[in-house]
């Protein structure tokens, strides 16, 4: 088992990927991030909010087909309460909320990065057609 006390390179990481890679705590370090992106909605919201930056309810709504007003509720404040959403309220007429990234969340972009090139390669298993290249 592999202690791991910083970051560490990707290739270090393929190097101790098969002994088992630990924080000091004794915890896996991906887990966090897998449990963060459980659930239909909430990785869709964090992705929506890297695009498109600062928006309004409705607006997030609108970019996410499918999804009940109940459902992105719960999302936006499950992000709230993992610190990758903020909210702020406007006390004005009329009175709106706008939601953006937190630098926590915002520190999820080469996650992002990785998963759209994964996506990338993998789309006709998913969608049965390839239209993106990747980018060497």
């Amino acid at each position: 088992m592999y202690t791991l006390k910083e970051p560490i390179s990707y290739e270090e990481f393929l190097r101790r990927s098969r002994e088992g890679i630990v924080t000091e705590s004794g915890n896996c370090p991906i887990t966090p991030v897998l449990t963060l992106f459980q659930g239909k909605w909430k990785n869709q919201v964090i992705y929506e909010l890297f695009c498109r930056g600062t928006m309004r309810f409705g607006e997030l709504k609108k970019g996410l087909q499918g999804i009940t007003n109940t459902m992105l509720t719960s999302a936006l404040r499950d992000l709230e309460a993992d610190g990758l959403v903020q909210r702020k309220q406007f006390n004005e007429i009329p009175p709106h909320v706008e939601y953006s990234l937190t630098e926590k969340g915002l520190d999820l972009q080469p996650v992002l990065y990785a998963m759209l090139n994964w996506g990338c390669k993998y789309e006709r298993d998913f969608y049965g057609v390839s239209t993106a290249k990747l980018e060497e």
